[in-house]
Parts: C-alpha cells; structure tokens; sequence
C-alpha cells in the first residue's frame, strides 16, 4: 500500500530549482534512506510531504488516515513543564481513552439490559484502542525512549525552559517517536546523540517501530543498517536504490563511470567541433562554421552530461609532517577531574609514529578534556606525561570563526598549507588542486570564505589542517556538518595524513603523523583508527587495540555473557528455593528440585556442554562483527542466512544452558 506518492513535484528558490519534477512512492512499512549533497533539497522535500511547504507544480498525495511525524529540527515544546512530563503528551490520547473507559465503568455499575450491552461493547472497543495506542506499558516506553536518548532519571524533572539546545532534539525526537505515527520522516536525528544514543535509534528503528520510516542522515552506520532502499536527491530529480546504502554507494559508483565514459565521449565530439569551428571561422566556410557554433552550443546546453566533483579517488600528494622522534607521547596513570565530575582516572596510554586513535564515551565524559590533557592544555592531577618535543599540533574545533572571511577559498589554502616543494607557503595551483580535492568546484574556489555554508567552511579548514605538515592532528567531530560525500574524502584524505601510507607505518625511524579523532561517526572511526579510547563517564577508561568494528563485536559479546549469566544466576535461584529454617535439607534436595524434563542435550557429558557454550559465543562475536562490517551488511541474501543461523545459535545456547543448569543443580 503506497502512503504517499508524489507526481512531477516542483519547487524552488527564487532561481534556483530544487525538485525539479520529481515522481515516486513511499510504501507500507518501507524504511528509506533519503540521501544527497548539502542544500540539494532533502529537508524541503519533507516541509513538502509534511505540508510545511505547498509546492510551486505537481501533487503529493497522502493516504487517508494516515499520521505523518516530522521531526523538525528546532522542535516545538511545552515549556510549563518537565522533560518527562513532555515526553508523556505522545500519550495524550490514551489518557482520553483512560478517561472514558472510566466514565464507561461507572455507568455500566447502574445500567441494565440493552444499555450494559452497549457499555460492554463499547468498553471492549476502548481496551482494544488503548492496547493499538500503547497498552497499559506507557510508563515503561516513555522511561526506555528517554534513557535510550541518553536522559537519566535525574533529567526527568527538568524544566522544558531550561533544557539545552541537544537536550530539547532529543526530547523532542523521543516525543515523534512515542506518538507512533504510520510514517515517520526523520531528518538528522543522530545530530546530538552519542554513540549509545545511535545504538538505540537503530534497534528501535529496525525492530520495534513498525510504521515506515524516511530517514535523512549522515550516519552512514545508521543508514546501513536500517533502510532497506536509497533514494538520491542530484540536481533535482530522484534517482533509486535498492538495498542499504552500501549497496547504494556501490551501485552509484557504477551509474557514476557509465556517466563519466559518456562525458569523455561528449568532450570529445566537442573538441573536434571546435576544432572545426576555429578553423573554418573565416573563409569561405565561414557560414557553415557559425551554424556548426551554434548547434555546438546548444548541445552543450541540451545534452552535455554534467560529471560528479566526488567522481574518483583523491589524486593528491600531501607534505610529510616533522619527524618526531620515538613516540608523540607516553601518558602513565593520569587523571582529571573537576570537582565530584570524573572525567578519567589511571590511565596509561602512549602514541608512536602513525597511530590512530580514536576516543569515544558519552556526551560530556570529557574527550576534550582527555586530548588537553595529553597535550598539555591542561595539568593531570596525577600521573604522569612524556611529550616529543617536537610535537606540530593541527587542531580541528567545532567553531570556525576565527578565520579571515574576505579571503577566497584558494587564498585561504594558500596561506594556510605547506607547498610540496618545500617553501612555506604553497603555490596558487598547489591551494586549487587541494580544493578541488576536497570537493570545492572551479566557481567555488573563487567564493569569499564569509560566504560559504558552515558545512563548507569546516571542510575547507579540514583541507587546510591536513596539507599543512603536522605531525600530530586533533579532529574534534569533524563529520558533524559534513555530507556523506565529503565525510568520505575526509577518510580518503586521512589514510595519506602524515605523507605515508598508515597501512606501512610501524612506528619506526619517526616517520608518520598521529591522529587523534574525537567522534560519534561510527564509520569514521572504523575506517581512520586502529585503536580505540573508551570513557565511560563515570571516571573509568578502556584501551582497545583495534578497529571500532572489532570493539562493538567485543562489547556485544561481553554484554551477552553477562546477560546469560544473570539469566544462570535467576534460574539458580529459582531451581534451587531456601530450605525451611525447621527442615534440614538433604543432599539430594537441590537434584530433585531441578527439572525433570530431558533435552536434545540430555546425554551429553558436562565438559561437552560448557566447551559448546564457548564455540556458539565465539561463533556469536564473528556474527556481531559481520554485522559491524558495512560491506558485508550489504549482501542481503548472506545476511539472511546468517540471521538464521544466529537464531539456530541462540536457540542451541539457551537449551544447553537449562542442559547445565540441570546438572550442576
């Protein structure tokens, strides 16, 4: 069943056209990736579907019945009461439907004959709406939604008027998401929550909600693992894609090459008119000449297909960093805290030559305040730090406004890089072949800095950072206002930092630069770090040699074992009840309480049962690491065979742990 279908949309700005007849369908239970440049038009087609905006040509057409959930990026909220009292108005139709299943009651307690049977049926008309609407576990969804988007219960009686600019996004996406609208369209909803928070969206998104879904994001983990087709807004038309956005990038790198071959063919064709044109220009073919000018142009502007900027790898050679010698730092035992807030605690952690590491934890666990420390912003209050002293810091921050607007794009590089021939200020080329590389077309390169968009401006400073020869490089979420496309050259960019190949560095003769990548872009940290740093929040650290994949499979498997050993633990409890103070217990008691039942594993010997339970965990964490991999998570036909087996798994388990119970009852 299609929710909504649009027919031959239109709509622009002034004389800028976004949508430019577009067309297509939203199904039934689809969950969709809507995907493009910054500024192509992804949110106004949402203002558009949810009636915010009225389109200059074309229908949209909405189901009847349907509800429709927009999250806005500057939610609209009660402000006279509590975060959680806000969250519970998504049940704000139930409390009605509470209200007169009461009503309902009191009057069948009087009523008789036809009018009781009436009430009857109208009371089971009410249960069953209540059950639709959330059943009687309002409570329950309204606390998980909120911890799910990182509140704890000490935020719950927060003002509304006093909540930060993150905290009322997250309120007000845990509000859409509790309302249970049949489509929900949801536009940048990671923007301002950590890794855990994106965790939880995920598995709410692809297991609870069953409503459709539209999701526009830069989380290309979220993406993944969500939606099942892409769409592409470019240059105002919609293109499809079926699959994840794995499978879109590989397939939009196939139509891309088929494009560009047909744009080397049409330059061709072009050359040769014009080499025709130039010669014939005067003479006696000069008439022919001009109308073979004139259908050129018009072809140029009828058919000549338009090559993509991100088309290709990044063909750029960057300046090798200052040696610095054996290690960029040695940090042994240190902390940091201010006041009762403990940001970590006994921590050791060293950098060589060519390290990444990546540092993750919570909103406000204190990552910056980890990276000062180890730089020397700030003092530990105890431990020690070892720092080359041939340290050159780049550091990318969030705010960018302490560069010089009125220079051009290619100015600013230019004063900014260092030049491959070794001079410190590179060439006007050197600064235009690096913007080109970082996504910034020939027309753009010449734009004042004051008048990019902030997305550009940080890309721009991005570039500067990475071609300007340091050795050790801070980037403090670097993804934030950056689309999937330039998030993708930023990782291309980051496998040449250091001016050699990171897959080569061994840490030896000082060569390579570190980096240290502060960030909730899951996809980055796979792809740039080889170590990962854990804050928890609480004061306490983990180091992870590995990439970010290898660590979510371990944290899962470790959360699985600790689940099934509390499920152990209950199940002890419950097989083996306290003897009566008056009745001592005989040794064969606790035996004759567990269950009688046999199982498939019934025979088999103790030290059998607990070597299988350690091959199915093992099996598990590769699982849980194929999941972690986007390109394997882009074989849906694997991937279903490996959830089936998963099941298989989970079921063999949970026999041979009640196979154990019973005899170690």
């Amino acid at each position: 069943m299609s929710l909504v279908t649009l027919a031959n949309l239109r709509f622009g700005h002034g004389t800028r056209l976004l949508l430019d007849g577009v067309s297509g369908s939203i199904y039934e239970g689809e969950r969709v990736g809507l995907v493009g440049r910054n500024g192509c038009g992804k949110s106004t087609l949402f203002k558009l579907i949810a009636g915010l905006l009225q389109p200059d040509a074309g229908d949209i057409q909405i189901a009847r019945t349907v509800r429709v959930g927009y999250l806005e990026q500057d939610p609209r909220l009660p402000q006279d009461t509590t975060l959680r009292g806000a969250a519970a108005e998504a049940f704000a139709s139930i409390d009605q439907l509470h209200k007169e299943l009461e009503g309902v009651f009191d009057r069948m307690a009087t009523a008789d004959g036809d009018e009781l049977e009436k009430l009857m049926n109208r009371q089971v008309a009410l249960e069953e709406a209540i059950e639709a609407a959330g059943g009687y576990a309002v409570d329950h969804k309204i606390d998980a939604a909120l911890h799910g988007l990182g509140f704890t219960d000490a935020d719950f009686d927060l003002p509304v008027k006093g909540l930060s600019g993150g905290q009322k996004a997250r309120l007000g996406l845990a509000r859409l998401l509790l309302s249970n609208p049949d489509l929900l369209l949801l536009d940048e909803p990671t923007n301002h929550l950590d890794i855990e928070g994106r965790r939880w969206l995920e598995e709410f998104l692809a297991e609870d909600f069953k409503g459709s879904v539209v999701l526009i994001s830069h989380d290309r983990w979220l993406l993944d693992r969500v939606v099942n087709r892409i769409i592409e807004i470019d240059r105002g038309v919609l293109r499809e894609y079926p699959g994840n956005y794995a499978a879109f990038r590989a397939l939009r790198t196939e139509r891309m090459l088929t494009v560009e071959r047909q744009h080397e063919k049409q330059l061709d064709r072009i050359r040769q008119e014009q080499a025709f044109i130039d010669r014939y220009r005067a003479g006696q073919r000069a008439k022919q000449a001009r109308g073979r000018e004139t259908r050129l142009e018009r072809f140029k502007d009828e058919h000549l297909v338009e090559r993509h900027a991100e088309m290709g790898v990044m063909e750029l050679d960057l300046p090798a960093p200052p040696q610095m010698g054996d290690f960029a730092f040695v940090a042994e035992g240190i902390s940091k805290s201010f006041g009762d807030r403990v940001c970590f605690r006994n921590l050791t952690i060293s950098a060589r030559p060519g390290a990444r590491i990546g540092i993750i934890g919570p909103n406000g666990a204190g990552k910056t305040t980890l990276v000062r420390t180890l730089l020397g912003d700030l003092e530990p209050d105890s431990g020690t730090i070892k720092r080359s002293p041939r340290l050159s810091v780049g550091w990318f921050r969030q705010n960018q406004d302490h560069i010089d607007r009125n220079l051009l794009v290619w100015e600013f590089l230019q004063n900014t890089i260092r030049s491959l021939e070794g001079s410190p200020r590179a060439s006007e080329q050197e600064a235009r072949n690096l913007a080109g590389a970082f996504l910034f077309s020939g027309e753009e390169q010449d734009k004042a800095v004051g008048d990019l968009s902030g997305g550009e401006r940080g890309r721009l400073v991005l570039a500067s950072l990475i071609a300007s020869a340091k050795n050790l490089l801070v980037l403090d979420e670097p993804t934030n206002h950056l689309d999937i496309p330039s998030a993708e050259r930023l990782e291309e960019s980051l496998e040449k930092f250091g001016g050699v190949d990171r897959n080569r560095v061994g840490g030896k003769g000082g060569f390579g630069g570190v980096l240290l990548l502060i960030s909730h872009d899951r996809a980055l940290l796979d792809d740039a770090c080889d170590s990962i740093v854990v804050l928890d929040g609480l004061g306490g650290t983990r180091v992870f040699d590995g990439r970010y994949s290898e660590w979510e499979a371990k944290e899962r498997a470790e959360r699985a074992e600790a689940a099934a050993l509390e499920r152990k633990a209950a199940a002890k409890t419950v097989a083996k009840p306290a003897a009566k103070p008056s009745t001592p217990a005989k040794p064969s008691a606790s035996k004759s309480d567990a269950p009688k039942s046999k199982g498939r594993f019934s025979n088999l010997p103790l030290e059998k049962i607990e070597s299988r339970i350690a091959d199915i965990g093992r099996e598990l964490m590769q699982i849980d690491a194929d999941f972690a991999d986007p390109k394997s998570a882009a074989d849906a036909a694997r991937m279903k065979k490996v959830l089936a087996r998963r099941d298989e798994l989970h079921k063999e388990q949970s026999e041979l742990e009640e196979e154990w119970l019973r005899k170690n009852g």
